[in-house]
């Protein structure tokens, strides 16, 4: 029912079986996991990275459908070329085809009568979800819906039970979430060949998508509409476009091939003919498939429990839908300012959630993904030359200002202090200073007063302590590129967030123009997006100091205090307020694993000297809120973090500071988990006696040789080797308490 290519006798394998077979990877992941719920992932048909996501448009019947697909379902309006993986707002769902039968149809429907339009119902019972591969049958009149892609080009293919006129539905109108069409464009270029363009308005303030069509039968009929009334049987350029395809009674299949453009249909006909020469369905679902078992195969684990490799290897999935391939096949595209570039020398990249994946995606791709993370750097840069600054939030094109901090400078900044090359360091270290100094969202206040105050800006204190971990990293870039003064200033701003910082109460409170702290303050409050922190409240924002965390241990007057006020974390309970935000979610009394900015929060323990605690409580968290289950992730996705969390914690360690190149140590998932680093190199981890039990980390040996510290280096990691972990039952309390071992 859910994964079919489990059956598949497919080559290139990542996993093996106790008997020591080798083992098709794919068989391990489950597209379902974090669909229902509040997970919010993609379910359709994508290669890792690309610029399409095909797959199932539902109704959409609230904020669970921000992907344009939730579990609970059983009605599809039709299959979108592009769809966001677990996000908190819903956009694109362009180019939305569906096929029907009967007489002409322009309207959806309604989830309560979908065949009044041209919706169907489905079940899953007669669904296939895989990487790479979606299909479907539709209940209603029994026509069966394949999909695969390749980087820029869907295919879709039909199947039909030739009882009655077979239609095809090219919807213009309709989008996922916010997303709201402004002009748009369909015509016939042949018999088989349409093309057109999709403008909209959402959250993506002005996207600008072009697209082809092409079809392996002639079309017979042709009509286009604006909304429902008729209007031609040629072309249209109108706010509401539609067509419609109409062969016949006699049709059995079709296919149609969709290729999508950010610059021109001139470019979309290429793509295509790039990409998607042939019609060779299966051969094309093999080739995505197997780009899907080259990605996942750089981490292999070795495990008995069959449930942990689907979440493992589900996770891997959903780390690698985006960012997401915004160029055409000859690396031409379309900039934030509009403008045509054509040829890059990069791979342009957007779909960038960095407030989200800052903290453990990108670090884990410096691990994996090196070429790929240089091309994220570049396409960041570009943006900065089209816009004045460094992408926040960043949608096919689009500045979103999206969440708080300029949290593309831990991205980059990682990169430069880990060493990668291959873009401009020069121009990155001018685009950090400029966007941390352009005055925007606060900083103005920053620069004259050393804080923000909570009188004149909402969110004040999510922003400030934000902008110190971002500056904290700026800091770390200029140290490495011996930029001394710049080095100067930043590392003094990261300390900005003493400020916040009220003794008596030990939480980070807003502080009033008149240097006073807020009053009255209910640490356990949560007013979304009107307060003084972003998707939380106090007890969650304490911590985010992860480029200065014994900093902030003294602030707590030392190891003790700090670890009483932790511990409290985890079991507190309050009221969180009617107006809390859906994104506190995954709750350890008021750790909050469903929301990015405590995901570093378990690891923090070490830096007190009590490493075991760490240990607990990721093995809690993991063990409580990953699930091999639709509803398996405990919040959004969000682009791929809170997979990325898992993958990261799963090999033992996880970098809390996210431009320090300092992994952290908790417990490892896995007996065995095989890391494929740059140059043909292997960095192993193993996990001796390792059981749902025995998760405390009793001894560490690095090469061979005992290792005492509680944490590892990236360079340690890159160079390849052998970590191995003894692991017990009780805790090993000396292991990582002597302060030279911390963190």
């Amino acid at each position: 029912m859910i994964v079919s290519a489990a059956f598949l006798l497919l080559a290139g394998c990542a996993t093996q079986s106790e008997s020591g077979a080798k083992q098709d990877v794919l068989q391990y992941v489950d597209p379902y996991i974090g669909s229902a719920a509040h997970g919010h992932v993609f379910v359709g048909a994508s290669v890792p990275f690309g610029a399409v996501q095909v797959g199932p448009t539902n109704i959409t019947q609230g904020w669970d459908w921000c992907s344009g697909y939730n579990y609970s379902d059983s009605v599809v309006r039709g299959f979108s070329q592009l769809h966001l993986s677990g996000t908190g707002i819903g956009d694109l769902g362009d180019v939305l085809m569906m096929p029907y039968l009967g007489p002409l149809r322009t309207m959806t429907g309604t989830q309560q009568d979908p065949t009044s339009g041209y919706s169907a119902h489905y079940s899953h019972d007669h669904e296939t979800v895989a990487p790479g591969y979606y299909s479907v049958q539709l209940s209603d009149n029994d026509i069966k819906v394949e999909l695969t892609a390749s980087k820029r080009v869907a295919l879709q293919k039909y199947e039909f039970p030739g009882t009655d006129s077979a239609r095809v539905i090219i919807d213009l109108e309709q989008g996922i979430g916010w997303d709201q069409p402004v002009q748009t464009h369909i015509s016939r270029l042949n018999d088989t060949t349409l093309v057109g363009y999709r403008f909209s308005k959402g959250w993506a303030n002005d996207q600008r998508l072009w697209f082809a069509i092409r079809s392996s039968e002639p079309i017979n009929r042709w009509d286009v509409f604006d909304s429902t009334a008729f209007k031609s049987n040629d072309s249209l350029t109108a706010v509401r476009t539609k067509g419609v395809i109409s062969y016949g009674k006699d049709l059995k299949s079709v296919s149609f091939k969709i290729g999508i453009s950010p610059v021109s249909t001139q470019g979309a006909l290429g793509n295509i003919d790039a990409e998607m020469p042939g019609w060779n369905f299966a051969a094309i679902k093999d080739s995505a498939q197997s780009s899907w078992r080259k990605a996942l195969a750089t981490i292999e684990i070795e495990t008995p429990d069959t449930a942990k490799k689907r979440i493992f290897y589900t996770a891997m999935y959903h780390s690698m839908i985006d960012p997401a391939l915004f160029n055409d096949h000859d690396s031409t595209y379309r900039g934030t300012d509009k403008k045509v570039y054509e040829h890059a020398p990069f791979d342009n990249y957007s779909v960038f959630s960095m407030w989200d994946t800052y903290r453990a995606l990108n670090p884990l791709y410096t691990l994996i993904q090196r070429p790929r993370v240089t091309d994220f750097i570049n396409s960041m840069l570009a943006i900065y030359r089209q816009q004045g600054k460094l992408p926040v939030w960043h949608l096919n094109g689009n500045e979103t200002n999206c969440m708080v901090g300029y949290s593309a400078a831990p991205v980059i900044a990682d990169a430069i202090v880990k060493g990668l090359d291959g873009f401009d360091k020069e121009l990155a270290i001018e685009a950090l200073v400029k966007t941390a100094t352009n005055g925007e969202f606060g900083l103005n206040y920053l620069k004259d007063l050393g804080y923000i105050p909570a009188d004149k800006e909402n969110e004040s204190v999510s922003k400030a302590l934000e902008y110190a971990v971002d500056d904290g990293s700026i800091a770390l870039a200029a140290k490495k590129l011996g930029k001394t003064e710049i080095y100067d200033t930043f590392s003094k701003r990261a300390q900005y967030y003493r400020r916040y910082f009220d003794s008596t109460t030990g939480f980070m409170r807003g502080v009033m123009s008149d240097g006073s702290f807020r009053s009255p303050f209910n640490p356990f409050q949560s007013v979304h997006r009107e307060n003084d922190y972003t998707e939380g409240n106090a007890w969650q924002y304490i911590w985010l100091v992860p480029q200065d965390v014994h900093g902030l241990i003294g602030l707590f007057g030392g190891d003790e205090p700090f670890v009483r006020k932790l511990d409290s974390l985890f079991v507190v309970t309050g009221d969180l307020g009617a107006q809390a935000s859906p994104d506190i979610s995954g709750l350890i009394g008021m750790y909050a694993q469903g929301n990015e900015p405590e995901h570093h929060v378990p690891y923090l323990y070490a830096y007190a000297g009590q490493s075991w605690k760490t240990a607990e409580k990721v093995h809690e968290i993991a063990t409580k809120f990953y699930t091999d289950k639709p509803d398996g992730l405990c919040g959004n996705d969000d682009c791929g973090e809170m997979s990325g969390w898992y993958v990261l914690s799963s090999l033992g360690f996880y970098q809390v500071n996210p431009a320090s190149g300092v992994f952290v140590f908790g417990t490892p998932f896995f007996d065995k988990a095989t890391v494929h680093v740059a140059e043909g190199k292997t960095f192993v981890v193993t996990a001796g006696s390792l059981t749902d039990k025995n998760i405390y980390i009793q001894s560490v040996q690095l090469n061979g040789k005992p290792y005492t510290k509680s944490y590892i280096t990236y360079q340690d990691i890159m160079n390849g080797g052998t970590l191995e972990f003894t692991m017990g039952a009780t805790p090993n309390k000396d292991f990582g308490k002597a302060a030279a071992d911390r963190p």
